[in-house]
């Protein structure tokens, strides 16, 4: 076994960096905390270290800060005509990325007025063992899915196992 202390970061390639930064400071109020830019590297180390076949470079790379947890490692690509599709959501390999706020109801409202594609909700979950989370999951202008989640603190749910669940909002460590 290997311990792992926790998720350090998310990285995920996007087709447009410079829409995506913006996307993720302008709806998430993220941060850019480091600017790679094109990582200088031939052929083979593509291939046999980041698993990219011929032909791909990293033409940007950026890390961004959004909250109290993991960062979001960002990279754009070169060597494409055209790009793949994202996966929806019931295919494997399929991702989505889930940050926490504190009442995703109001969040919803914002990411709506900000003009971001939003799924139907948000969700309260009643019953079970996340019962009292409440969740919407919405897309990136390039069609990434994102969820917002939120907990019903009137719903005294504090004795279900969701808050066995790490929460950034609720982390002494977080610097809250």
């Amino acid at each position: 076994m290997i311990r792992a202390y926790g998720l350090q970061h998310v990285g995920f390639t996007v087709p447009d960096m410079d829409e995506a930064v913006n996307f993720f400071e302008t709806v998430l109020g993220a941060s850019t905390i480091m600017e790679c830019g094109s990582v200088d590297v031939d052929a083979e180390f593509m291939k046999r270290r980041l698993g990219v076949p011929e032909g791909y470079r990293i033409s940007d790379q950026r890390v961004l800060q959004v909250g109290n947890s993991g960062s979001l490692e960002l990279f754009q690509y070169t060597g494409t005509d055209e790009p793949t599709p994202i996966k929806h959501n019931g295919e494997v390999g399929a991702m989505h990325i889930a940050f926490e706020v504190e009442d995703a109801f109001i969040a919803a409202e914002r990411l709506r007025l900000l003009g971001v594609d939003v799924l139907d909700g948000p969700t309260q979950i009643e019953g079970g063992p996340m019962d009292g989370l409440i969740w919407l999951y919405f897309r990136t202008p390039w069609g990434q899915f994102l969820e917002i989640v939120s907990t019903d603190q009137r719903s005294g749910n504090e004795k279900t196992e969701i808050r066995k669940m790490y929460s950034p909002r609720l982390d002494p460590a977080a610097g809250q």
